[in-house]
């Protein structure tokens, strides 16, 4: 059998790292006002990020490097296109300051624990899985309704907080463990 952790030069990590480039590319579609583009190659991201998934499960490409750019290149999209959307006045200022600082403590967390413990064990809670999956929706919701695809009602609102409401949960519950686990290793609380 070969060590697929060997070989980064794989299929799913290009489709990764083409992901990761639409982050710029997204960035310039909202803020130029080409909506329906953006609408349609953040749809072809979220694709991509199931697609470079399978193909790395089920012909054994994974890899390390991709174990790191995957999360990586989702993050990168979502804080894009939140600040994007947000800069332009499509989404709330207090939603996006919530999203990106929830996923700037996660960061600084980590990196306090590497170098408290110098290796770092993140499992994703279930509420974080959660707020990916309505932050990927509200960010859908709202540029399907810039395009003209939908009529977004009641329903914009809704997802606001729950997005909202998520990410305050899993970003405390980040902390939490994360205080937890470098008082357990004995370091600072």
């Amino acid at each position: 059998m070969v060590d697929s952790y060997r070989y980064s030069f794989t299929i799913p990590n290009i489709i990764t790292l083409l992901r990761l480039m639409c982050a710029p590319l997204v960035i310039w579609l909202v803020l130029e006002d080409h909506l329906v583009a953006a609408f349609w190659v953040f749809i072809l991201a979220g694709i991509s990020d199931g697609v470079d998934g399978f193909i790395a499960k089920t012909f054994d490409l994974r890899s390390l490097l991709g174990a790191y750019i995957d999360p990586l290149a989702d993050k990168a999209l979502l804080v894009s296109i939140y600040v994007s959307l947000g800069l332009k006045g499509y989404i709330p200022d207090w939603l996006v300051i919530l999203v990106v600082f929830r996923d700037a403590v996660i960061v600084g967390g980590l990196i306090l624990e590497h170098m408290l413990r110098d290796h770092v064990v993140m499992k994703p809670l279930l509420i974080s899985k959660a707020n990916t999956l309505l932050q990927i929706t509200l960010a859908g919701f709202v540029l399907a309704k810039l395009g003209g695809y939908i009529d977004a009602g009641v329903w914009l609102s809704v997802l606001i907080y729950m997005v909202a409401a998520t990410t305050l949960a899993s970003g405390a519950l980040y902390v939490w463990n994360g205080l937890m686990g470098i008082d357990k290793a004995g370091g600072p609380v």
